[in-house]
């Protein structure tokens, strides 16, 4: 009897003693998650990460002490965070490799964790738009950015109706010329400024093919071609694309659909063709890369090719370092038809990923809004080319290039279209470009069977776009 009084009063207490551990721990645990949710001042804590791949290194540049690929966001995230007042936030900056973008951003949204806020080139980000993966940013979008940012770059940001990128810095391209080439050939005339983006009609752009064609000393440039073509691959296809536009296509209807079968765009396609059959562009054009196009230019085979602010840097210190030959070089437009220029740029700026959590994604809008536009901030966008007239107005004795690339913002064309399915669109072209140049196909056939093959990628991409299926 005494030890079964014994067995229940001892059971008693061990159910007692477990409510008691277990209400401690429900407190510890409450507790634990009060704790985690109270910042400074007693704001709730909302920490939020940003990805980028790398742009440039430090906060200003690369001479800076510890310079690195994440120096500019850590440093916009700290500054943030000071002045922020609606949470006590934080801000987890990580750089990835451009090359594993979409393998870790498509890891992250199937297991509902992408970033929060990426900052990245434009226009291989499109794609996550149309799968809804991003939310619009056009409500931070104030009249003073607008007014200081081209509407040029608006455009390429802009799916539908709303912004969904805050446009920072981009990368435009352009013609590259070798001035002591053109000298050499009795062109001195069309030779612009060293700090101006020159501007040929296309008339003028025929004189200087043939000039170089015909008039280059043989003696001093050996196996010269006037300019560069390729088609081997999807690399620097967006020259090429600008070349189909030179006689007034406009590519893409307002519906979002390749419109190049048409007499402009024939016209455009045959215009390649006989320049390429004349003996005006380096030979293989079928077989030849843009990056072996660039590296004929630097060793001084061609006369005009291709380049982009990055480029024209790294040739210029390969000039000064002695590893290529040394020369006059200078940018000029793509010319067109109408007389003005064509330009096409890749835009750099942040987007939001839609988390599923309210906070977080206020959290990144306002950060995003922050560092895109605070006047101390924006100024890094000298390492690219600065969207902001007034950051170019103020840098413009830094890098007098700045002005001319900012003249060149009202001709700038939105080469992706901002269709969906960008990405796929772009394995069609250079198929279609090599049939081209080996004589598989006229140019109106060339052109129109990339349109239809075109259009068939965009239509089986607007199925899963949620800007065409609001």
């Amino acid at each position: 009897m005494f030890k079964k009084r014994l067995l229940m009063t001892t059971v008693a207490l061990m159910v007692i003693v477990s409510m008691i551990a277990g209400c401690s721990g429900n407190n510890t645990a409450g507790n634990g998650a009060a704790s985690s949710n109270a910042g400074k001042g007693g704001k709730e804590k909302v920490e939020i990460t940003a990805w980028l791949t790398p742009q440039w290194k430090g906060v200003l540049d690369a001479s800076e002490q510890g310079a690195d690929y994440d120096s500019f966001l850590k440093y916009a995230a700290k500054k943030f965070a000071t002045q922020y007042d609606k949470y006590d936030a934080s801000v987890k900056v990580e750089v990835i490799a451009g090359d594993q973008r979409d393998q870790l951003l498509n890891v992250n949204l199937s297991s509902n964790t992408p970033p929060d806020v990426f900052f990245e080139s434009v226009f291989p980000m499109g794609d996550y738009v149309h799968r809804g993966a991003l939310v619009p940013l056009t409500d931070i979008v104030d009249d003073e950015a607008k007014k200081d940012i081209d509407q040029s770059f608006w455009d390429a940001v802009t799916f539908g109706k709303d912004v969904y990128f805050y446009p920072f810095q981009h990368n435009p391209g352009t013609l590259v010329y070798n001035a002591d080439m053109f000298r050499a050939a009795g062109l001195e005339k069309f030779v612009g400024d060293e700090n101006e983006i020159k501007t040929w009609t296309m008339d003028e752009y025929q004189q200087i093919l043939d000039g170089l064609k015909n008039n280059l000393p043989k003696d001093k440039y050996a196996n010269a071609y006037p300019m560069a073509l390729y088609a081997v691959n999807n690399q620097g296809d967006t020259w090429n694309l600008a070349y189909l536009r030179m006689f007034g296509n406009k590519f893409f209807s307002s519906e979002g659909n390749i419109v190049l079968d048409d007499a402009n765009g024939a016209k455009a396609a045959a215009w390649l063709k006989k320049l390429y059959d004349s003996g005006y562009t380096n030979p293989g054009a079928e077989s030849v890369s843009s990056n072996d196009a660039n590296a004929m230019f630097q060793n001084q085979q061609l006369g005009i090719s291709f380049t982009n602010p990055i480029l024209f840097s790294n040739m210029k210190t390969n000039m000064e370092n002695g590893t290529s030959p040394k020369f006059d070089v200078r940018l000029a437009n793509i010319p067109s038809e109408s007389g003005d220029p064509l330009s096409f740029t890749y835009v750099v700026g942040a987007s939001v990923f839609q988390s599923g959590n309210a906070k977080k994604v206020e959290v990144a809008k306002d950060f995003v809004k922050f560092f895109s536009t605070d006047p101390e901030l924006v100024k890094s966008s000298k390492n690219g080319i600065p969207v902001r007239s007034s950051v170019a107005e103020e840098l413009k004795g830094e890098n007098p290039l700045f002005a001319a690339y900012d003249a060149n913002s009202k001709y700038l064309f939105n080469f992706t279209g901002n269709v969906p399915g960008y990405s796929q669109l772009r394995e069609v072209l250079y198929p279609e470009l090599q049939a081209l140049y080996l004589g598989q196909k006229t140019p109106e056939q060339m052109v129109k069977d990339y349109q239809t093959n075109g259009n068939k990628v965009i239509e089986q991409n607007k199925a899963g776009s949620v800007i065409y299926n609001k």
